[in-house]
């Protein structure tokens, strides 16, 4: 009669204990015996239950912490919103617990504070991202657990430990520090415990729940689906259980939205609406048959009135059908229960009831998992016309942007006066108002206002008029008598071929999974391909074509023979007839242009041996991503004279490479900035310092030295190109002041990496220099294959960096190298520019390359900033649709989303690249 009621609470206070970056084999595992002795004796033979809770991705705080306080699968959009999170408006346990008048008492992850604000009647945040923080960040929660455990004016209490995921970002999960750690949580534990038992009324007893967010992965981060990762081990602890006896047994599977659910009923509070997790039964196992039937009747309803609200035809589901078949069972048992049957066949239907109830809420919440990403299409629609308009209008100007003036002219006044235009206007703003009138769930776009909704349909417009436009004069011009039918009809070289079928191929991996998971495999492949067909260019150019073409021999001769002189004399021609006085010239000077040569041929297979180096360096992807490398090896602890040594010789070949064309003072600034550099990683314990052993004080002066020396590096730089832009239009000027930008950039690519990864670099500056010598100066290649080149090289570096299209790879001990506290805006950069540091010197590195080239075109530089545009353009816009049509995919937030993320982030730096370049661009400045 009283199913309706919320049953009354079975536990009086309870702790929960909350330790980010927890992975179950830290409690159940060999770490977890040697390091938190008194936990495995409470698992093993304890009044406890242990389970292993699965997240699901992403696996980062914010979304967890959602999952576990309100049963649902958040968003993968979370991600974002986790560096600031918004107050959490969802139904919710602390809201449920707040509103049933429970005292609560929080410490730990501000996270919790801005997720659920005035909740709290008493709370003290710490800040979640200073990932270089272990200590202090757990000592402010623990300092106030004495005085919090003699109180009584409390029901519910929350620590959230931040310290052994700090652990994992700076040194990963086998860090000598992770032992340490896990002692001192195994002391917090034990006394919370004691204390719990030692308060407890005769009533009611108390509950210690501990649990993990997420895991980490063998490289300490998180955010992806590995196994470390979503496998956090929960535990219920209390003296209403039963104590352990027997074998101990591998812990059973759970949900880790199952928790929310499980400590509603636990509280004696309604399970949070939107909740899909299930009652893990054992916790009220030691309750009568009738108490327990009407406890999973309770999560059942709530599941099936859920599935009710999200599914249309909610009767045909196979959970809703199998809740109903229980719910009747349940009706007969309470019959018999009534009459007073106490036989053993009332049991025997108890069981059988329960068994049926768990198989419903396994399958409705199975449904509901499913379910619970509701698209917003109209809205993901809307953007995507968009973007592939913008695509559109990219490839139909691509004639013009390419051509000697290097225009890019989108023709939007006209289509603005047309009758098109208006009518278009009109049509879609009926369409919108249709749309959001009829839509029944909550639409973004139709959220916006009125004002805002009409300037994107005017936009949509514009551009689909501007697309027409553009289409019309081709038609136009296609119709004209061609000026000069010769020059127009160019044959297509293997390396353009090459750029194409290397473009679409790409572009085409990206629908499928598995080529998203091992997408640094496609850019090895074709950097690989790249050099073979950069070698059989180099091998026509000096052999084949020197024996059926005297000319072009003399050419070639001249293009090599102008690597030795200036760049002012690289465009004096050396004539057929004048070989009488090449013959003059001294044998050392013919030794020079030999070697020169032979040096290019040799140039391709250096590269292919140094990226074979670098693909050993790091293991990338998921499906290889676990097996040993030699970073790995580098950076165990045995091995540290061997990285230490690595790191010094790499500092000396970066200032080796990079000093050659910077003044003197920015010499001396980048010498000063390595020894910084050295210095820093030597302080903080990565490396061995030879003269002075630790020091706080060092760590701070020599990262403040590096930033001062890099701030002064790309001051210089920026000094010299602004002199160059508006004093005088001098292009050896330009070219120094650039050259010095990329200096700095570099120095601060070094301060950022981690040792082991300062080989990337030196490779990165090495193959840049030897391509720029011997492969580009010499055959000629235009500023469009020099872009494609570049960016391709780019991508490589980007997974020789050990980046993958998994969140769990970004290194986010980078964001804060020079901090003392979490900053948010310089955190983000810095994190943002050390996870793009290949994309991005290889970007900057082409802008110096094209601006030092005075024989070349004047657009140039146009040319390679719409190139590099486009490139990055054509696998977002294509992507965007391929995952629209695959949101409904089985790996659409483990693979698909991570990826769209990246792209995302990668679009934005693109676009800062190309305000760059356009404001370098000497002939686009003229014009204006």
């Amino acid at each position: 009669s009283n199913w309706t009621k919320i049953p009354a609470p079975l536990f009086n206070k309870v702790v929960i204990v909350l330790i980010d970056a927890l992975r179950d084999d830290f409690v159940f595992g060999s770490k977890g015996k040697q390091f938190m002795p008194y936990t495995t004796q409470v698992v093993e033979k304890g009044t406890s239950y242990s389970f292993i809770a699965e997240a699901k991705p992403p696996t980062v705080t914010m979304p967890r912490i959602k999952a576990l306080m309100t049963g649902s699968i958040p968003g993968f959009i979370d991600v974002v919103v986790n560096l600031n999170s918004p107050a959490l408006l969802d139904d919710n346990l602390i809201w449920q617990a707040k509103a049933a008048g429970k005292r609560i008492i929080f410490y730990g992850d501000d996270t919790w504070v801005k997720l659920f604000p005035k909740h709290f009647m008493e709370y003290d945040g710490t800040t979640s991202f200073f990932v270089s923080d272990f200590t202090e960040v757990d000592d402010n929660v623990t300092r106030h657990l004495d005085r919090v455990l003699k109180r009584e004016d409390w029901d519910i209490l929350i620590l959230h430990y931040l310290g052994l995921d700090h652990i994992g970002h700076i040194s990963g999960p086998n860090s000598p520090l992770v032992g340490p750690k896990l002692r001192e949580m195994d002391n917090i534990l034990k006394k919370i415990h004691i204390s719990l038992l030692s308060k407890e009324e005769a009533s009611l007893p108390n509950l210690l729940v501990v649990c993990g967010d997420h895991g980490m992965s063998e490289t300490g981060s998180h955010g992806g689906s590995s196994e470390g990762e979503v496998h956090t081990p929960l535990l219920f602890i209390s003296s209403a259980f039963e104590k352990r006896s027997g074998p101990l047994t591998q812990p059973e599977r759970v949900q880790q939205t199952d928790l929310a659910s499980t400590l509603a009923v636990g509280l004696g509070l309604p399970i949070s609406r939107n909740s899909v997790g299930n009652l893990i039964l054992p916790v009220v196992g030691g309750k009568t048959m009738r108490e327990q039937l009407r406890f999973v009747h309770l999560n059942g309803f709530q599941l099936s009135r859920l599935l009710q609200e999200n599914t249309p035809a909610y009767e045909k589901d196979p959970g809703y059908e199998h809740f109903k078949i229980a719910e009747k069972s349940h009706g007969n048992w309470i019959k018999l229960y009534l009459e007073g049957n106490n036989s053993e066949i009332l049991l025997n239907l108890g069981k059988k009831v329960l068994k049926q109830y768990l198989e419903a809420l396994k399958t409705l919440s199975s449904s509901l998992s499913k379910q619970v990403a509701q698209y917003d299409m109209y809205s993901m629609m809307v953007g995507t016309v968009i973007i592939m308009e913008v695509l559109l209008l990219l490839l139909l100007s691509v004639p013009k942007a390419l051509s000697k003036r290097a225009e890019f002219e989108v023709p939007l006044s006209p289509p603005l006066f047309s009758l098109l235009f208006y009518l278009m206007c009109l049509m879609l703003c009926a369409v919108h108002v249709i749309v959001c009138t009829s839509a029944e769930s909550l639409c973004y776009f139709c959220s916006m206002s009125w004002l805002t909704a009409v300037g994107v349909m005017m936009l949509i417009s514009a551009l689909m008029c501007g697309i027409l436009s553009a289409i019309a004069k081709i038609f136009e011009n296609s119709r004209l008598p061609l000026k000069n039918p010769a020059v127009s009809s160019s044959s297509w070289s293997e390396i353009d071929v090459l750029i194409l079928a290397g473009t679409i191929g790409h572009v085409l991996s990206l629908g499928a999974s598995s080529f998203i998971e091992e997408e640094h495999q496609t850019w090895y492949f074709l950097i690989n391909t790249l050099c073979l067909v950069l070698c059989q260019e180099l091998c026509r150019n000096n052999f084949l074509l020197k024996e059926c073409d005297p000319q072009h021999s003399t050419n070639v001769k001249q293009n090599f023979d102008s690597l030795g002189e200036t760049s002012d004399c690289k465009n004096i021609d050396i004539p057929a007839a004048d070989n009488s006085k090449l013959d003059k010239a001294t044998s050392s000077s013919e030794f020079m242009k030999g070697s020169h040569k032979w040096i290019s041929l040799a140039t391709p297979w250096v590269i292919l041996i140094c990226c074979r180096l670098l693909r050993s360096l790091n293991q990338t992807g998921v499906q290889w991503a676990h097996r040993p490398d030699f970073g790995h090896w580098l950076t165990s602890s045995e091995h540290k004279p061997e990285l230490s040594f690595l790191t010094a010789v790499s500092l000396l070949m970066i200032f080796f490479l990079v000093q050659r064309r910077c003044s003197l003072v920015s010499k001396i600034a980048m010498a000063l900035g390595l020894l910084g550099v050295y210095s820093y990683r030597a302080a903080v314990g990565n490396v061995i310092f030879p003269w002075q052993h630790g020091g706080k004080d060092i760590s701070k002066f020599a990262n403040t030295a590096c930033f001062i020396i890099n701030i002064c590096s790309v001051f210089t730089g920026t000094k010299d190109l602004l002199k160059s832009q508006v004093i005088s239009a001098d292009s050896s000027m330009k070219s120094t002041g650039l050259w010095e930008v990329y200096s700095g950039l570099v120095l601060l690519a070094a301060l950022l990496f981690r040792p082991h990864n300062l080989p990337v670099l030196v490779f990165c500056l090495l193959i840049q220099t030897m391509m720029t010598k011997y492969i580009w100066r010499p055959l000629k290649f235009d500023a469009a294959q020099i872009t494609i080149m570049h960016y391709w090289f780019g991508q490589a570096f980007f997974y020789f960096q050990g980046n993958s299209n998994g969140i769990a790879t970004v290194d986010v001990s980078a964001g804060f190298v020079g901090l003392e506290s979490y900053v948010e805006i310089p955190a983000i950069f810095l994190t943002a520019f050390a996870t793009y540091a290949g994309p991005f010197l290889w970007a900057i590195h082409l802008l110096c390359y094209l601006s030092s080239e005075v024989t070349r075109n004047s657009a140039a530089v146009g040319h390679g900033c719409f190139c590099y545009a486009l490139m990055r353009s054509i696998p977002v816009a294509i992507y965007v649709v391929l995952v629209t049509g695959l949101r409904y995919h089985l790996f659409i937030w483990s693979v698909f989303s991570p990826k769209l993320l990246y792209e995302g982030v990668h679009v934005f730096i693109t676009a800062a690249i190309c305000l760059f370049f356009t404001a370098m661009d000497q002939n686009h400045s003229h014009r204006v």
